[in-house]
């Protein structure tokens, strides 16, 4: 039976697009392998929204390369737009298929593992009874818009797209039918949910319907735009048992000059009032942010601005970003800042961002949270040290005894120790 491995990089629609072609896979007959060291065929999802991400995913494929000689590799994602003949040049790369072509992907795949014959010979027994991750993603919205200056992903993904309610209902069904208890939703520009659709839909009505599925635990949602979440959206999901307290925003920056030189109509005010109510209905909410340091003529008072925004804020967590120059962006032939300057920014943000995390974790010591059991990335690795882990509705991932709960079992934890890399406790159901 041929066996297949996926590597991600980059955003949860990513993942979501990799759990539904590893669903279509095994399907099919193939082998889910957890190493691309020993895999048949590995899958590689790519990214480019940085350089750093470029780099990562050429590296990976040279990698795999070298530890697996006899693996082919199919490439896919955003780097795929504008580079298959350099893709195609890299060792053991069979196939380069960009974002436009995705939907051949399951067949293109097939017929490298041998086709039809790769389904006879597996049989009813194909599918592990492992999952290939513990909790549905589903991809509800691709693409973006927006014009934000440092982006490529509009010029990668295409116009915003997004799926019908109905095709959306009858997938969260399926995913629920087959065991998974927390649907992940993800979106380029989720909160731009339905705005293509004839009749116009949103985010929070897809919400309100998703939300009746019979059997479905929980959902949760990828990253929210702060320009498109308003007081309606906030009302409903913050505390709403259903939606898991957990809300990531792409913030970007805090400094308004900032702002608008990245074509952000926001401004730090609203990304204050935004955070605000959703802490105000949601105290114990894990809150996110994406930041970009180094932008083009950021000065040191602009990131003064933005630290202190984030130091004063209720956001638990912050994922920094150092400015990357994306070819064909409007920010890309600005001056660039000194690459010491931005990792300087970087580096400080990045503390600050387990300061706050490690206070907010610390809040949590001797309480029961709700949680699934997922599989880690130490359990898949085999270094899981006789412990799994167990993600709470606001993302705090506690490492409890193996074989207390089974992959996408809904379980009741109880926080013992919070420690500055991992946070230990007990299932008590």
């Amino acid at each position: 039976m041929p066996s297949f491995a996926i590597q991600n990089f980059g955003c949860r629609v990513n993942q979501a697009e990799a759990f539904a072609w590893a669903e279509a896979f095994r399907d099919r007959g193939l082998r889910l392998e957890d190493d691309p060291g020993r895999s048949d065929l590995v899958l590689v999802n790519s990214c480019t929204l940085t350089g750093r991400a470029d780099r990562d995913v050429r590296r990976f494929i040279e990698r795999v390369s070298r530890r697996n000689p006899g693996a082919g590799l199919v490439i896919t994602g955003c780097l795929a737009e504008g580079t298959r003949v350099e893709l195609l040049g890299m060792p053991q790369v069979r196939l380069v298929l960009p974002n436009g072509e995705k939907h051949r992907l399951p067949d293109e795949v097939m017929a490298l593992a041998g086709g039809a014959a790769a389904v006879a010979a597996a049989g009813d027994a194909a599918a592990p009874a492992t999952p290939y991750r513990s909790r549905g993603l589903l991809k509800v919205q691709d693409g973006c818009d927006h014009g934000c200056t440092f982006c490529v992903i509009p010029g990668v993904r295409g116009r915003s797209s997004s799926a019908t309610p109905a095709d959306v209902l009858g997938r969260v069904r399926g995913l629920v039918d087959r065991g998974y208890r927390e649907v992940v939703l993800a979106g380029i520009h989720l909160s731009s949910y339905g705005d293509d659709l004839e009749p116009r839909g949103s985010l929070l009505s897809l919400l309100r319907e998703v939300e009746n599925v019979p059997g479905l635990g929980r959902l949760r949602l990828s990253s929210l735009d702060p320009r498109r979440t308003d007081r309606a959206l906030v009302e409903h999901v913050a505390g709403n048992p259903k939606v898991c307290q957990h809300f990531h925003l792409s913030l970007q920056h805090a400094s308004g000059r900032v702002l608008r030189e990245m074509g952000r109509a926001a401004e730090a005010d609203a990304h204050a009032a935004l955070l605000a109510g959703l802490r105000e209905r949601s105290p114990d909410a894990a809150l996110g942010a994406d930041i970009i340091v180094g932008f083009p003529g950021e000065t040191g008072e602009d990131f003064a601005v933005l630290e202190d925004f984030l130091r004063r804020s209720p956001l638990t967590y912050v994922h920094v970003f150092s400015y990357s120059p994306r070819p064909g962006t409007p920010a890309a032939a600005r001056p660039q800042l000194p690459g010491r300057v931005k990792r300087e920014r970087a580096a400080a943000l990045r503390r600050l961002s387990a300061e706050k995390n490690l206070n907010f974790l610390r809040t949590f010591a001797g309480r029961e949270l709700d949680g699934i059991a997922i599989r880690s990335r130490a359990e898949r690795s085999g270094r899981s040290g006789g412990r799994i882990a167990v993600l709470t509705g606001n993302a705090i991932a506690v490492s409890v005894p193996a074989g207390a709960a089974a992959p996408r079992e809904m379980v009741r934890v109880r926080v013992e120790r919070v420690l500055p890399h991992a946070v230990e406790g007990m299932v008590v159901r």
